[in-house]
């Protein structure tokens, strides 16, 4: 992946058409769900590891902590309760760069016109 995707135009480059703007956002909700997908993973591998839960209670409880919900199984042992409570921590922090990743192209664009729009009236 070439370093290019992550970069916004300078302000003194013109405004992306909207096109181009699309074609970006629709990238960066790529991004999201690869980062939401590798976080669910990693929550699936601990509770089955961590429990022996089946596959499918994994994904449930890693699903649940992921998007806030809370816990639905308890437990069972210290090993389990120290990956949970750090898997929560975890998901608070992928939840907070998911929602940078999915508006930092609405916002560079807002914060882009503004600046067209402040050098319009100089």
């Amino acid at each position: 992946m070439p370093a290019n995707n992550f970069r916004f135009e300078h302000k003194s480059k013109p405004l992306l058409s909207k096109g181009e703007f699309y074609k970006r956002q629709l990238r960066f909700v790529v991004y999201s769900f690869v980062l939401l997908a590798i976080s669910l993973g990693i929550g699936m591998i601990g509770y089955h590891l961590a429990t022996g839960m089946p596959w499918i209670d994994a994904f449930y409880n890693a699903s649940m902590i992921l998007t806030g919900m809370g816990p639905i199984d308890a437990m069972p042992t210290t090993g389990a309760k120290l990956f949970a409570g750090f898997y929560a921590l975890f998901s608070g922090i992928v939840f907070l760069s998911t929602a940078a990743v999915l508006f930092a192209p609405v916002i560079h664009r807002l914060l882009h016109i503004m600046h067209i729009q402040e050098e319009n009236e100089s």
